[in-house]
């Protein structure tokens, strides 16, 4: 039983005591029935009334109740359809009054919600109105009167954002452009004479509109004044290389260009106009030294024949180059005539630039070449000789690969000029091929030249004997008379500084020759002088050739008690390798036996 059924029961026994009591007071009292009857009556009707209105005031509270929750729903549906969310179900069998208070708390959440989107979008439209009015664009497209939806939120969000990015974005690129203008303008002395440089220029940054109309025209006024700013510097720099050019040809003093040194830097009106000042004065001076000026620019015309290798026939084409009447019109031809080779040459730079390193690769393999057909190199000193062989081999390998780049480099260019590449009068491949064949006939000349000549040697020899090269005596040092010299045991003193010392036994005494290689230009000849035979006098001479030795004996003129025979050793021929060396040096001890017979001349220093 619920505890309101239990006091409903309460009260009806506490009505039933309370008229009980009210029977037992009027009984005491003495109160008539009739009375007692108008009296309970009376409670009656008092009780009936109480219980009337209370029964009517729940009555209205269930109305209440009732309505409130028919508002409820009208109102929340009204708010799920303006949020876009699904409409609320009550779950569950709920009372009226429970349905009324979840409903009305339902409502107030909702009506949270939207009064929260409400102001999320009152102040993102705003800043969209700010963003959008600064970059001079559209605002996002939103009613504001309906309820947004989250998803509207979040695109209107992510509109704005972007919106901040690019004001930015755009915000930088104007400071950036600003102040390369400001400097442009500074470097040209421009002043604003438009509203839009004024703009730009004199208003705050922040009250310019950063609309793609501005931003281009911003740009496109950057690059008018960089424009005029690089014809300037290009201006004064052609101004500059005149006047250089001028100075080198008048000669002009380093004192004197000193005074204009200020001038070489900036692009500045009053630096241009300076600078086309001193063009005037050095023109002018130009035409009163006409001659000195035709000769300067005459050998910088020679120096670009050079670097364009002309042949004499191009350079001769150019007539007044050879003229001797100086005049302004030789001056202009001659002015004509270096724009024309400066033009040429820098035209294909690259090609003239490559040729020039092959003639310095060839003229270098030329060198080793010579240097190998040098003996003379075979008395190196600190490993010469094997730098020069690793140089001829990065050379060999390097010179024939600089002539194939070449070569591809002059195809291209003649396919697409439509004429032929020439070097000094020449196609350069047929310049190149020549220049090897006059190698190779050089070469073989060169081989003819020295088997000729070690043949007519080989034949003098076999006539003569070989003519043997005794090195250059050591002076006797005067200083030192208390040095002797001891030879087959017999002590000589050192008389004067200008004798001669002579054996014991009335011979000459010659020193024994180191065996060394000549200097470079002389034959590599390696000989040893018997140092016991007496010298024949200069009029004994002739008549020693006909002593011959035979068979170990000797007919005249010698010392039996000596013991070493001459010998001469001959490189005949130039050797332009070490095996070239080895091989003629292999002959020449060959060939020995023929001079040991036939030389039996005695030697005397």
């Amino acid at each position: 039983m619920r505890r309101s059924e239990v006091l409903a029961e309460e009260s009806v026994v506490c009505l039933q005591k309370a008229l009980i009591d009210l029977r037992e007071i009027w009984e005491v009292i003495g109160i008539p029935e009739d009375q007692r009857l108008q009296r309970t009556e009376v409670v009656k009707k008092h009780i009936q009334d109480l219980l009337d209105r209370m029964i009517a005031e729940e009555e209205s509270l269930k109305e209440r109740l009732i309505k409130s929750i028919s508002v409820c729903q009208k109102e929340l549906n009204t708010l799920c359809s303006e949020l876009h969310v699904e409409p609320f179900q009550e779950e569950g069998d709920v009372t009226i009054l429970q349905l009324e208070k979840d409903l009305r708390t339902q409502v107030e959440l909702m009506r949270k919600q939207k009064k929260d989107r409400k102001q999320e979008l009152k102040l993102l439209q705003e800043q969209d109105q700010e963003l959008c009015e600064i970059l001079c664009m559209s605002p996002f497209d939103i009613d504001s009167t309906l309820v947004p939806s989250l998803e509207d939120l979040n695109q209107l969000r992510k509109h704005v954002a972007t919106l901040r990015e690019t004001k930015d974005a755009r915000r930088e690129e104007f400071v950036n452009i600003k102040r390369q203008i400001i400097l442009c303008m500074e470097e040209l002395e421009h002043t604003p004479d438009t509203s839009f440089e004024r703009d730009v220029v004199c208003e705050e940054e922040d009250a310019f509109c950063l609309s793609l109309e501005n931003i281009a025209t911003l740009q496109k006024l950057l690059q008018q004044l960089e424009m005029r700013k690089s014809q300037n510097e290009a201006l004064c720099e052609g101004l500059r290389a005149q006047i250089h050019e001028l100075w080198d040809r008048l000669q002009i003093p380093e004192e004197e260009r000193e005074t204009v040194a200020t001038l070489m830097t900036g692009s500045k009106a009053k630096v241009r106009k300076a600078l086309q000042l001193e063009v005037d004065r050095l023109e002018e001076l130009k035409m009163q030294n006409l001659k000195k000026v035709i000769e300067a620019i005459r050998a910088e015309v020679a120096q670009y024949w050079d670097q364009c290798f002309y042949s004499p026939e191009q350079r001769q084409a150019f007539a007044p180059y050879y003229a001797d009447d100086f005049t302004e019109n030789l001056l202009q031809q001659h002015d004509a005539e270096i724009v024309r080779l400066k033009t040429y040459y820098e035209a294909h730079k690259e090609l003239f630039e490559g040729v020039h390193k092959w003639e310095e690769s060839w003229r270098l393999f030329l060198e080793f070449e010579r240097k190998a057909s040098d003996p003379s190199r075979f008395t190196n000193r600190g490993g010469n000789l094997l730098k020069e062989e690793k140089q001829r081999a990065k050379l060999q390998k390097t010179l024939p690969k600089l002539e194939e780049e070449l070569k591809a480099q002059i195809e291209a260019w003649e396919q697409a000029h439509s004429q032929s590449f020439v070097v000094n009068g020449k196609n350069f491949l047929a310049y190149v091929a020549e220049q090897w064949e006059a190698h190779q006939l050089e070469k073989e000349r060169a081989k003819q030249e020295r088997q000729l000549k070690n043949k007519k040697q080989t034949e003098t020899e076999m006539l003569y004997g070989s003519a043997p090269r005794t090195p250059k005596r050591r002076g006797l040092t005067p200083n030192t008379p208390g040095k002797v010299r001891k030879l087959n045991t017999t002590t000589m003193s050192n008389a004067t500084a200008n004798s001669s010392l002579r054996p014991v036994f009335g011979g000459t005494m010659y020193r024994s020759p180191m065996s060394r290689l000549p200097p470079s230009g002389s034959k590599p000849v390696l000989s040893s002088t018997c140092s016991g035979k007496k010298t024949p006098r200069a009029g004994r001479r002739g008549a020693n050739k006909e002593n011959v030795e035979l068979n170990g004996s000797f007919l005249s003129g010698g010392y039996p008690g000596s013991a070493p025979l001459q010998r001469n050793f001959s490189v005949n021929s130039v050797a332009s390798t070490y095996s070239e060396f080895a091989r003629e040096l292999s002959k020449a001890s060959k060939s020995d036996a023929t001079s040991r017979i036939l030389n039996s001349t005695n030697i005397q220093s």
